[in-house]
């Protein structure tokens, strides 16, 4: 028997950045990072030690002093020429993406203009980190707030998105005045060095950013570090709310976006059509690997077997292969050989549960030795089943028919997560009914994937989300900054009465 062995890649080696330099980590341990379009290696990545951290973290807090000094105009040209880099070399990032995560290129670069506009509302920040002042308040007492950094901040992000969820962190906590520390997820490392490489060319002084690598000894050791101001991460539940609890009983802020369970709801008379793109699109875009896939369709009433019928037909004619090459496909190998077994392997469970499989993508061509599966399709399934209620972060669709809007709410209202949901209907009173009362977040009408743009807050709800302040948005300016209020009388001479005007008696 022949035996076919992945293409061999040059194996990078990843490093961390500390203090504008790029070194090698302490730790004896290293990952694989993969290509999952071929299976190969590409590179090795290090789980550094609690004592690369501690360097990388006082290299930070050595820079604070003097970023939170720098005028927030100047800190703000710095974001300006970040931005222009990376329009530059957004192709090349792009790649990278497609090349570590397994997006298409298509899906790579959208990924990278989202996290750009995120760079560009960072720009805005000397507007919008304005305080507030009312002159008079008292008598001859003015009143003023003043925005201040927090200090260190830390990111932890996922493995769907290279470049744009550390986008969405690290240019406005910057911004603001904060140093950074960037920890992305270990089996897409290589993206974040781009970016740090375009932030050193942007003229970003020495410890203002800082990337270490690693798994969980990593984290835990920003998670506990007394430095260590602020965190935010993106990624599953369990450890959203493992850094949540952590990182609060060691003294920070924390903002941890987890995991997902997204519905979307087709109405009797919603265009079918128009519906399965948009659900395709949700379920399958991005292989199903981001927390605001649509990974349950809930059709109402007598559309369920049309709906189902045109899915699945829509579906199977997907171009499923490698990415890697720039091939046109319309969907991507998953990310590592586990993750492919794993989310496969849902298939299996919801057949025991009694659910029917419509669609198996498990059946589909494999092209070469990536981690390959196609779109999925799983039809009468029951709330109660393991399909229904948990995170499979893959591309694999489940479908619960329900007979009327109140059912499809109640499924909701019953939901552990609560990141996004959407409503496919003509009737404006339904779209009402569900906007109002459907429980997550992130609402879409008529919107396969309600995730809100970078000046509006990325509000998941439940288990979806722990802490106060949302990423994205002016509620992320709200959590990389601290609020000061300034109370200033001045007298005009000693004879002026020393009596507190604020607290002086008044008539009731």
């Amino acid at each position: 028997m022949n035996v076919t062995h992945p293409p061999q890649e040059k194996v990078e080696r990843a490093r961390n950045l500390i203090a504008g330099r790029w070194e090698l980590s302490q730790s004896t341990r290293f990952g694989d990072v993969y290509n999952p379009s071929t299976g190969a290696v590409i590179a090795k990545v290090p789980m550094s030690t609690a004592g690369d951290v501690d360097r990388v973290v006082q290299a930070a807090a050595a820079a604070l002093p003097a970023w939170a000094e720098t005028p927030v105009v100047e800190r703000a040209q710095v974001m300006f020429r970040f931005r222009e880099l990376l329009a530059r070399n957004a192709d090349e990032l792009a790649r990278s993406v497609t090349r570590e995560h397994g997006k298409t290129l298509t899906e790579a670069r959208a990924s990278v203009q989202r996290g750009v506009e995120m760079v560009e509302f960072a720009c805005a920040i000397p507007s919008l980190i304005m305080g507030q002042t009312l002159p008079n308040i008292a008598g001859n007492v003015d009143c003023e707030t003043v925005r201040h950094p927090v200090g260190v901040c830390a990111g932890i992000t996922p493995f769907n998105f290279p470049a744009m969820v550390p986008l969405w962190m690290f240019p406005i906590a910057i911004t603001c005045g904060n140093t950074f520390v960037l920890k992305p997820s270990e089996k897409v490392p290589l993206t974040s060095v781009k970016l740090g490489e375009l932030l050193i060319q942007a003229g970003l002084p020495e410890g203002v950013f800082n990337i270490v690598h690693g798994d969980a000894e990593c984290v835990n050791a920003l998670l506990t570090h007394p430095l260590v101001r602020a965190i935010s991460f993106v990624g599953s539940t369990p450890v959203a709310r493992h850094v949540y609890e952590t990182g609060s009983q060691h003294g920070k802020r924390v903002q941890a976006a987890g995991g997902a369970k997204n519905h979307l709801i087709i109405m009797p008379d919603a265009d079918v059509e128009q519906a399965v793109k948009a659900i395709q699109g949700a379920a399958y875009g991005c292989a199903g690997e981001r927390c605001m896939a649509g990974s349950v369709a809930v059709p109402v009433g007598n559309i369920a077997d049309r709906l189902v019928d045109v899915l699945c037909d829509s579906a199977s004619r997907m171009k499923v292969g490698p990415t890697d090459q720039g091939a046109d496909v319309d969907m991507g190998p998953v990310i590592t050989p586990d993750h492919l077994r794993r989310v496969s392997g849902y298939l299996d469970i919801g057949r025991k549960e009694g659910a029917t499989i419509a669609l198996d993508g498990r059946t589909i061509e494999k092209q070469g030795d990536g981690f390959l599966l196609g779109p999925s399709v799983l039809d009468r399934v029951e709330p109660a089943m393991k399909v229904a209620s948990e995170e499979i972060f893959g591309p694999v669709l489940s479908v619960i028919r329900v007979a009327d809007l109140e059912q499809a709410l109640a499924l909701g209202k019953n939901c552990a997560y609560g990141n996004g949901a959407s409503i496919f209907t003509r009737s404006g009173w339904a779209a009402r009914q569900f906007k109002h009362h459907f429980n997550a977040g992130m609402i879409g009408i008529n919107v396969g994937v309600p995730a809100p743009m970078a000046w509006f807050p990325f509000t998941g709800w439940n288990k979806s989300f722990f802490g106060d302040l949302h990423i994205q948005g002016n509620e992320a300016i709200f959590f990389y900054t601290q609020q000061k209020v300034t109370m200033t009388r001045w007298f005009e001479s000693p004879q002026e009465s020393h009596q507190d005007p604020v607290w002086r008696s008044g008539k009731m």
